[in-house]
């Protein structure tokens, strides 16, 4: 079948060879690569972090001195590997870096040797620990700006100012205004502040699960999953695209990472979209997709997913529980586009040179088992710290049942490195997150800006979850997913629940916008980095990639605007869970076939709002909306139908226009 649509591919030049690498670091953030002693000293200090924090996680330390030594190891080697300026030197460490990290080092060494001292001096801190805390906040601010960019210490720097000019702000801003003793003994000396709950959800779980991502990959867990997709495809024409989400799905749970994710498919699925026929808007719609979705799917969630965990108070397992109806319905969504698409531009299936499945399976499908294994541990009773631990010690035994696999002291010692360095960005987040969360208890500013919000929305819960939702993406242009989800716990979950939501759907609800962002223009890096594999443009990828995701954007309207809603997040009897799942899918199947322009063939323009209206109504947590949009997504099949017999009766291979 011919496709008439404007995306029809053109003629697309053979693509070159593709640097991931070079396109991640452009991306994410460019790192030192030293040499010599240096090179071997960072690998030390890298792997040493590593290390300990398998020893903590094992051991007793007071949270204090376990976070301060956390946050040394993490700035020191931020300070060593992240160059000040993007003009900055890549293989050498200059002497002003080394001595900001041996400056990390003694700031932190001076809470890990007086932490019990330090805590009966909050109030009233001493002029050394002025001096100390002054130096911290201001590590812990050059550390984001370099990992992450500017806009996070910015907003780190506007909390610290809000805490002193209170007095001098207007209405529901106001406050009584703080001076520099107590404040730096908030966020110092103090569990509330730097030390407080996001530092101290990267030092005990966010640290170990990077671990286990890079152990996994030093086992050839990665080669596997995109093998592993590719023989998967079948023959099907929507094969390609196919892979490339599985393939997403496997990695991404142990990256962690959207954009890691959809560079590391793309450099191998490009070439193979585009001899299938996807132009390279379409294929980086697809990739960008399909590597976002990993940061929502079980078992490994994104890293404030355990922050989820820690402030309501809950296991990560009841995490997970909530993230598994939403994720199937992400990436249901994605599929379905990916049919319609695959008809509209004519597509072809391609052959891949990718091992036959059933040998792929019996060689090493052993690596499979990280997908289950740390859910089990859970299910057995073991806390997310021993699962995680024990899944590390699974995955290094299973390595040795392929000699291409063997965990050898080498690929060991890189694995120590390379989970060391993937968290780095995490810890100066987290750390400044901590200012903010500090300034908020301080200041009671998370209950102003609910007022706020609750205020303009007029008590009308769609209008508070609208504002939520706009507020979130908003941060997300600027802000990465960790610093976007913790300024949103702290400001906006509170409207959330004075609207009536409940705190898990409302906590969820921040999660997804705030991870859905890195999709939303006009940022969307996932679309810009793989944009720069397939050499389409950017934009025309985000705004595909946008209608990919849209039902994305939904589903947290769905558990969040009614209590029963709650279903989907598998609360409730399993009459309630079975028939709120069952809406929810004939809603996303709507909107994909409005938004995506077909259903039995190409709609017309009224067959295409009837599908996206049926499907908000499905959609939304009541059951006269689940008759109504029912019944209008059967009339609009019937009325394509009808009209596809009769054109079918005066004019053969006749598709009803856009």
């Amino acid at each position: 079948m011919q496709s008439t649509g404007r995306d029809q591919p053109g003629p697309v030049q053979e693509p070159g060879p593709i640097d991931h690498e070079a396109i991640l670091e452009r991306y994410e953030g460019a790192t030192r690569r030293p040499t010599g002693i240096a090179e071997r000293a960072v690998g030390l200090l890298a792997a040493a972090m590593s290390a300990y924090h398998l020893w903590a996680a094992l051991a007793y330390l007071p949270a204090h001195q376990m976070r301060a030594v956390h946050l040394g190891f993490g700035l020191t080697l931020i300070f060593l590997l992240y160059p000040a300026t993007s003009r900055g030197t890549r293989h050498r460490i200059p002497w002003h870096d080394v001595l900001l990290a041996l400056v990390a080092v003694a700031s932190m060494a001076y809470i890990v040797l007086n932490y019990r001292e330090v805590a009966y001096r909050i109030v009233r801190p001493t002029p050394t620990d002025l001096a100390w805390g002054t130096i911290t906040v201001l590590l812990v601010l050059e550390a984001s700006r370099r990992t992450s960019g500017l806009a996070l210490p910015l907003v780190g720097i506007a909390a610290i100012a809000y805490a002193f000019l209170g007095p001098y702000l207007p209405g529901l801003w106001q406050h009584r205004g703080y001076g520099f003793n107590r404040l730096m003994g908030q966020l110092y000396l103090s569990l509330e502040g730097i030390f407080g709950v996001p530092l101290g959800v990267s030092a005990t779980f966010i640290v170990l699960f990077t671990l286990y991502g890079a152990v996994l990959d030093a086992s050839g867990a990665g080669r596997f999953f995109v093998d592993l997709a590719r023989s998967a495809a079948g023959g099907r024409r929507s094969g390609a695209a196919r892979s490339v989400v599985l393939a997403s799905f496997l990695l991404g749970g142990p990256s962690g990472s959207g954009v890691a994710t959809a560079v590391t498919v793309g450099a191998v699925a490009w070439p193979l979209l585009r001899r299938a026929g996807y132009t390279p808007e379409t294929a980086g719609a697809v990739l960008a997709a399909g590597g976002i979705g990993a940061v929502i799917s079980p078992p490994i969630l994104g890293a404030a997913s355990f922050l989820i965990a820690e402030i309501l108070q809950i296991s990560y397992l009841e995490v997970l529980k909530f993230a598994v109806v939403p994720t199937l319905l992400y990436y249901l969504s994605i599929m379905v586009m990916i049919e319609i698409d695959a008809r509209r531009l004519g597509v072809q299936a391609v052959e891949t040179a990718a091992r036959p499945l059933r040998e792929l399976l019996l060689r090493q499908g052993y690596h499979l088992s990280s997908l289950v294994v740390i859910v089990v541990f859970l299910m057995m009773g073991f806390t997310a710290t021993y699962a995680v631990i024990w899944s590390i010690a699974v995955a290094f035994v299973l390595s040795f049942l392929s000699r291409e696999s063997w965990l050898t002291p080498a690929r060991l010692y890189r694995a120590l490195q390379e989970g060391a360095r993937s968290v780095l960005t995490v810890v100066a987040t987290t750390a400044v997150a901590g200012i903010l969360v500090g300034v908020v208890n301080l200041t009671g500013l998370g209950l102003k800006f609910a007022s706020i919000i609750v205020g303009l929305a007029g008590g009308n819960l769609i209008l508070t979850l609208v504002l939520a939702a706009l507020i979130l993406l908003v941060l997300g242009l600027a802000l990465p997913i960790t610093a976007s989800y913790i300024v949103g716990a702290v400001t906006v979950a509170p409207a959330l629940v004075q609207a009536g939501v409940p705190e898990p759907a409302a906590h969820m609800f921040i999660f997804y916008y705030s991870i859905l962002s890195e999709v939303s223009p006009p940022t969307a890096l996932s679309c810009f980095a793989v944009s720069a594999i397939t050499g389409g443009n950017p934009f025309k990828t985000m705004w595909k990639t946008w209608r990919y995701t849209l039902p994305a954007f939904l589903v947290p309207f769905m558990f969040a605007l009614d209590p029963r809603g709650m279903a989907l997040l598998l609360e409730g009897s399993a009459v309630d869970v079975g028939l709120a799942l069952l809406t929810a899918v004939l809603g996303v199947g709507a909107l994909a076939a409005g938004a995506g322009g077909w259903a039995l063939a190409d709609t017309a323009w009224y067959e295409r709002l009837a599908f996206v209206t049926a499907g908000l109504l499905l959609t939304y947590p009541a059951p006269w909306a689940d008759a109504a949009g029912l019944a209008l997504g059967l009339a609009a099949l019937g009325v394509q139908r009808w009209r596809l017999v009769l054109a079918g009766r005066e004019a053969p291979g006749y598709t009803a226009g856009r």
